[in-house]
């Protein structure tokens, strides 16, 4: 009877254990899950290393906590709840153990493998860019907010793409970094096409091709770039331009004319012997105004020049060596603006002579 009673004893203690065990676990069960899923690290915030060697490190090599943090990675589930009652019977399976380093290594290659960072977020479909991402230990990366979205509105904790739950989650850089080489990558193919293209545009003004059609078009190019110049930097009004220029040569005229007046004397008579010479040797014939004959100057004869006069066609010699008819020449001078006519040949100022 007493061994009985012992046994029920030992029976019920037993039973005591074990609900008082269960009901640990529920409960601490049941806070767990109300804690708030959006946020893996109630307690976690981190503000600087942990390692107070690290924390000298970063200062002496003059880097900033936010830098620091930025290029490092770290987990970011909190650490794990000591085991209950239950679990330590053996009742309830105890959670797996967190990965070492070695592991996450681990994984990090094969999501490397699979592609996980350049490719877009699963969850919001866009690029990671330089937004925080987190890998999970199946080796899928997400935004770490929509991560935290998915959680909060899903009401549980597993992994939208193999939907393993209780996984763990560890902050990376690598698409950060990905997306810094492109960006770089753009940045220099833009400076490099830049200056390749002046070079292009250089080459191409100032050197001129071999080929002959292409060298012609080069320099008309040249051409056409000069006077297109000349007449930027020329006068706009043309009318006030042509002006200038008449001015200028009335002023030009009247100073040549009043020299050739002033050099000019007239010749004696055996100047008048020298040129009528000359004339006789080039064997003028004709009247360069009318186009008709002249007198005979190798017979100055009295008949002909009363011939001569009779017909009213007499010879004038200039100073010039040059031979006109009478009237001719009198109506050229009749016909000039200027007071003192020249040449009509030569055009230089002449005394004149009948013969």
């Amino acid at each position: 009877m007493a061994m009985r009673k012992g046994l029920k004893f030992k029976t019920s203690n037993k039973l005591v254990i074990t609900s008082a065990a269960f009901q640990d676990h529920i409960t601490r069960s049941l806070l767990l899950s109300n804690l708030s899923l959006s946020d893996p690290l109630p307690r976690c915030k981190r503000e600087g290393p942990r390692n107070p060697q690290a924390r000298r490190t970063v200062q002496e090599t003059g880097l900033q906590w936010q830098d620091w943090r930025e290029a490092s990675e770290y987990v970011l589930d909190p650490a794990p709840p000591p085991l209950t009652l239950a679990q330590k019977m053996g009742l309830v399976a105890a959670p797996a153990e967190r990965l070492m380093e070695d592991e996450w290594m681990q994984v990090k290659a094969r999501s490397a493998q699979q592609g996980e960072s350049t490719q877009p977020c699963a969850i919001c479909r866009e690029e990671f860019r330089l937004q925080p991402q987190v890998l999970l230990s199946c080796s899928h990366v997400f935004h770490r907010a929509c991560l935290q979205a998915f959680e909060r509105f899903s009401g549980r904790k597993c992994c939208p793409m193999c939907r393993r739950e209780q996984y763990e989650t560890r902050l990376i850089h690598d698409a950060a970094r990905l997306f810094r080489h492109h960006c770089a990558t753009r940045i220099q193919a833009c400076w490099r096409g830049y200056v390749a293209r002046k070079w292009y545009r250089h080459t191409r003004k100032t050197v001129s091709p071999k080929d002959k059609r292409l060298r012609r078009k080069f320099f008309e190019a040249k051409l056409q770039e000069l006077n297109d110049s000349f007449v930027r930097y020329c006068h706009t009004d043309t009318e006030a331009f042509l002006s200038d220029i008449d001015r200028s040569l009335s002023s030009s005229r009247r100073v040549f004319q009043q020299l050739e007046s002033k050099s000019v004397s007239e010749p004696q008579e055996n100047d008048w012997d020298q040129i009528q010479s000359q004339v006789i040797q080039r064997g003028v014939r004709d009247c360069p105004i009318c186009l008709t004959a002249l007198g005979d100057l190798n017979l100055p004869t009295e008949a002909s020049r009363s011939h001569h006069q009779q017909q009213g066609r007499r010879t004038v010699l200039l100073s010039c060596s040059h031979l006109f008819h009478q009237l001719c020449l009198e109506a050229f001078e009749s016909f000039t603006a200027d007071s003192r006519p020249p040449c009509p040949l030569c055009r230089s100022v002449y005394h004149k002579k009948l013969i």
